[in-house]
């Protein structure tokens, strides 16, 4: 798709074209119209100052030598076949073949002269002597190519400082959709791209202003439910021997899922915005994967694949896609697939469990969603699979859940082999 400052300056250049050829047009249909009747008279009266047609060529000479106005008329008496009869002064040149009445008038070399068409069909070319001669069809139109020449290099700086204005708003505002919420653009004159520009320089501070406040809001909450946390843990290890043991694995269960929460809670937080973003290093998706299926027992297959990104993220998201499908697959095996395709890698988990219905498989990526029936079993935090899918996009990859064919569900994730 051709660019802003383009489209504006071609149709500037379309629009001079056009009118060059209209001009062209209206020049010509002028110069082709009916004979003046000056014209017409001048013909009449030369044609009885002249003796007849069949005269001899001296007679003929001598009453044109006579209207020459003593030499300073340049003239040229020619029959009705073109044919010189007679010339006063330096000869003139017949006019073309197509000019068939009078007018002003060129002939091929483009000698300009006037041209009166006698009613016995001779044809008369005369001009003064020493008189600027016409302007030339040539001249016209290389007059009218130069005008649109210089009205479309004028034009052309104008129409690009302004959609260079727009190109920066343009990238300003791709920064801020990428995170990078301290992005401003630079406010240029003062038409309504300026304005534009002051708009959205006030509500990228805006936004920047209320993403703090929710990052703080979070870094607080998250401190005030660690302290709780921590005197719980306190008061669990003060517990005196006669404290049931079922009692102690409750608690330190309750306590164990509130600290994953708190932990998974800050992530997705930190994973909102691009200044986050830890160290990247080539990685190997298949080994995190096997110290991961390890853990929990699941069958891995696939191929060496590496990635380029953050090992402590990737391994995250696989443990969370694991720690899913041992959930919800109800103890079914759990596999693990990873492979190279094409620029990227592509790492599947799937299990036997009930299926994620169709409709909701693109919900199950929502933070705190749980589907239609589910219950409120330990171990569901509600941020897993919502953390799968920031990681994934995090790396420009991204997250899918899919049926399995046989029964069960399967997580896809993609990544490219190199950061986007």
């Amino acid at each position: 798709m051709p660019r802003l400052y383009l489209q504006i300056w071609l149709t500037v250049l379309a629009s001079l074209f056009v009118f060059a050829i209209a001009a062209g047009g209206l020049w010509r249909a002028l110069n082709d119209s009916s004979v003046p009747p000056g014209f017409d008279l001048a013909a009449e009266v030369v044609q009885g100052a002249l003796p007849p047609a069949d005269a001899p060529r001296e007679v003929q000479a001598d009453a044109l030598a006579r209207l020459s106005a003593g030499g300073r008329i340049r003239a040229s008496l020619f029959s009705a076949g073109r044919e010189r009869i007679a010339s006063v002064g330096e000869p003139l040149p017949s006019p073309d073949a197509g000019h068939d009445q009078s007018g002003w008038g060129w002939n091929r070399r483009g000698a300009p002269g006037v041209v009166l068409d006698l009613p016995d069909g001779r044809k008369l070319v005369a001009r003064i002597a020493g008189e600027r001669q016409p302007a030339r069809a040539f001249g016209f139109f290389a007059t009218l190519a130069l005008l649109a020449l210089a009205v479309g290099a004028g034009a052309y700086p104008v129409v690009r400082r302004l959609t260079r204005r727009l190109e920066r708003l343009k990238a300003g505002v791709e920064a801020l959709g990428g995170g990078d919420l301290a992005t401003r653009v630079r406010v240029e004159g003062r038409d309504e791209v300026a304005a534009l520009a002051r708009s959205f320089n006030r509500s990228a501070e805006r936004i920047e202003q209320l993403v703090r406040a929710h990052k703080s809001l979070l870094a607080n909450a998250s401190h005030e439910l660690r302290s709780p946390l921590a005197r719980i843990r306190m008061a669990l290890e003060m517990l005196d021997a006669s404290a049931s043991p079922a009692l102690r694995a409750e608690v330190e269960r309750d306590i164990a899922e509130l600290g994953a929460l708190v932990d998974e809670i800050l992530l997705a937080s930190r994973l909102d915005t691009v200044s986050e973003r830890g160290p990247r290093e080539d990685v190997d998706l298949l080994a995190l994967a096997a110290e991961e299926s390890a853990r929990i027992g699941a069958a891995l297959d696939g191929r060496l694949a590496v990635v380029h990104g953050d090992p402590r993220l990737l391994r995250r998201m696989i443990r969370n896609l694991l720690e899913n499908a041992k959930h919800h697959g109800h103890g079914t095996p759990v596999e693990v697939d990873v492979r190279p395709t094409g620029d990227g890698v592509t790492l599947r988990v799937c299990d036997r469990g009930p299926g994620v219905p169709e409709t909701e498989r693109e919900r199950i990526f929502e933070p705190f969603f749980r589907l239609a029936g589910a219950s409120e079993a330990r171990g569901g935090a509600g941020l897993g699979l919502a953390l799968v899918r920031q990681i994934a996009q995090h790396h420009g990859g991204e997250a899918r859940c899919l049926a399995r064919d046989s029964g069960g569900t399967c997580f896809e994730v993609t990544l490219p082999t190199r950061a986007r």
